[in-house]
């Protein structure tokens, strides 16, 4: 069976359980497994009606929503392509994917999206709107098998175009059916359910993140197919509020999340003050030494208060008393934050992938210890290995077939089986991998020395509450400097150099800052639609910021003429 089959198969079994809700003013607007299969069917009388032909291309411009997903399931279900597209991305931007995989028809959550992308591009394809789409009265298709195979491509997914121009990843049934069996066996061990006896009680998942975007995509299908409850979020303003509403069992998150939560909860104390914040801090440094193997006399006493009475409140207030683990991906998150969420005794369970390994490539697994930094083993018949350059490379049934109408940028990395990610990595000897950076934002020193500036951006950000942003730079030059948004001062940023440097071989301290005030956003042009630096186009807009941090003081030595053990005597940095 293909995915869709068994995702339609497990509708059919839940019949009027709820599966997908929508948070809409506070309140839950449910669907049943019987009311989500009756609007796919309805939606695929509609587009049937186009006479599209099999293997043409449906774009898909919407926000969230469970219209969404009945969208999606429709258009797959018709033998069509889809290609999900981020209704927040600006308009030039979706133009120019559209332009690219030409689709025959547009599906667009609202009028609004479809007459932007008019605006910009007069020769569109015909566009169809949901309301349109779902209006009550609407026959549903009379013949409703289905044709999709194995090696039909399900859906194009565009990467976000860190550098260059976004290419459509083709993805395969076939690469979709393996992983959501992957996903499936992962959550049954986290739920601790015998995958051969009928769940008696639903997985509550929350859900916030872009479904356009191929790791929410399949966490998406994952719980259609386990036949969860997934609440989906539709006004990230309110996240904190509906999070607590749906008291999920799991959800899956992106680091910038997990690091404001932990934030937030330390400037809540602070203002609290009193006996919380004394057993708090108290028993936050108590773990810390534990974790490093530094425990001392009286620190089980600490934590022992702090888990009767002041984890258990942070717990309940942040996300709920449901919570089995939270699941990371996207990018690193920082071992600070893994260990804050592990002091409170809530597990982070990292996810490693790309969307061109169907967004997945190792996951932590809930029945070993997990190792903080660190984001589990490969999956199940996945291989993984690290190559030239440290750059990590993997083969298995979750590799995608090429980009679209790519065959150059598809040679380039399917080399000889392998897949060749571009990211920097290291495993350890339980098979645990580590991710450090991506090879295209190695910075190389005048002096040759080549730097990952992810990890120092991660150490700078640890130490500066305040700051959105930090983006070290310095290719080509004598040494690294750093641009960093947010309302911060200088004394600040200055102080947390202080911190970090000393830790730091010489060559990987940042000796020069600039404060942007604007963080960079989607909307200024600086970050990809899932909130990855453009660093090219920073480093470009910044370039008379950047050179300004290059006029060298009087007295202030070179980067060469520094040991190694010398960190402690560098000059501090300057601002400029």
């Amino acid at each position: 069976m293909t995915f869709l089959e068994q995702i339609f198969a497990s509708l059919e079994r839940s019949g009027d359980a709820v599966v997908l809700q929508e948070m809409r003013d506070g309140e839950a607007v449910p669907l049943t497994a019987r009311q989500l299969l009756a609007q796919v069917l309805v939606a695929r009388a509609y587009l049937r009606r186009l006479r599209l032909k099999k293997g043409d291309r449906c774009a898909l411009l919407a926000h969230n929503s469970m219209r969404w997903v009945a969208m999606d399931l429709a258009a797959m279900a018709e033998g069509l392509t889809v290609v999900p597209l981020y209704a927040r991305q600006a308009p030039a931007e979706l133009v120019a994917m559209m332009k690219d995989c030409e689709p025959a028809v547009m599906a667009c959550g609202e009028q609004m999206l479809a007459d932007a992308i008019v605006e910009v591009w007069p020769e569109a394809p015909p566009h169809l709107c949901f309301d349109n789409v779902f209006t009550t009265g609407r026959e549903p298709v009379e013949n409703p098998a289905l044709t999709v195979a194995e090696e039909d491509v399900a859906t194009i997914i565009y990467t976000s175009g860190t550098s260059g121009e976004p290419k459509g990843v083709m993805l395969s049934a076939g690469n979709v059916g393996y992983m959501l069996g992957r996903t499936s066996a992962r959550l049954d061990q986290l739920m601790r359910t015998d995958p051969a006896k009928t769940r008696a009680v639903q997985d509550a998942v929350f859900h916030y993140l872009p479904l356009c975007f191929a790791g929410s995509w399949i966490m998406m299908l994952t719980c259609l197919l386990r036949g969860n409850k997934l609440t989906l979020n539709t006004d990230l303003s309110k996240i904190a509020n509906e999070m607590r509403k749906a008291s999920p069992d799991y959800f899956l998150n992106v680091p910038a999340l997990l690091e404001r939560m932990r934030k937030a909860v330390d400037e809540q104390l602070w203002k609290t003050g009193g006996l919380p914040l004394k057993v708090y801090t108290t028993a936050k440094g108590a773990w810390v030494r534990r974790q490093e193997g530094k425990a001392r006399a009286g620190d089980r006493i600490w934590l022992g208060l702090a888990n009767r009475l002041v984890f258990p409140t942070i717990r309940k207030k942040m996300i709920g008393s449901k919570l089995r683990a939270l699941i990371c991906g996207s990018a690193p998150l920082s071992v600070e934050t893994q260990l804050f969420f592990m002091m409170l005794g809530i597990p982070v369970l990292q996810v490693y992938g790309l969307t061109e390994t169907t967004a997945i490539c190792t996951m932590d697994d809930p029945d070993a210890p997990v190792i903080p930094g660190r984001a589990g083993p490969a999956i199940a018949g996945v291989e993984m290995k690290v190559a030239e350059n440290e750059e990590i490379v993997v083969r298995g049934p979750n590799i995608f077939p090429g980009y679209w109408n790519r065959p150059e940028e598809t040679a380039k990395v399917l080399r000889n089986g392998w897949f060749h990610t571009g990211d920097q990595g290291e495993v350890d000897a339980n098979g645990n991998w580590k991710i450090v950076g991506r090879i295209k934002n190695l910075i190389i020193l005048g002096s040759g020395h080549n730097i990952a500036p992810e990890p120092i951006e991660d150490k700078i950000l640890n130490e500066l509450p305040g700051a959105i942003q930090v983006v070290v730079v310095g290719n080509g030059r004598g040494y690294l400097t750093a641009l960093v948004t947010g309302q911060v001062s200088g004394d600040k940023i200055q102080a947390a150099l202080d911190l970090v440097n000393p830790g730091l071989p010489h060559y990987r301290q940042v000796r020069a800052f600039h404060k942007v005030e604007e963080a960079f956003s989607i909307e200024n042009g600086l970050l990809t639609a899932n909130g990855k630096l453009k660093r090219d186009l920073i480093a470009d807009r910044f370039r008379g910021e950047i050179d300004g941090m290059y006029e060298r003081p009087k007295n202030q030595g070179s980067e060469n003429q520094v040991s190694g053990n010398q960190a402690a005597a560098e000059p501090k940095a300057k601002s400029a």
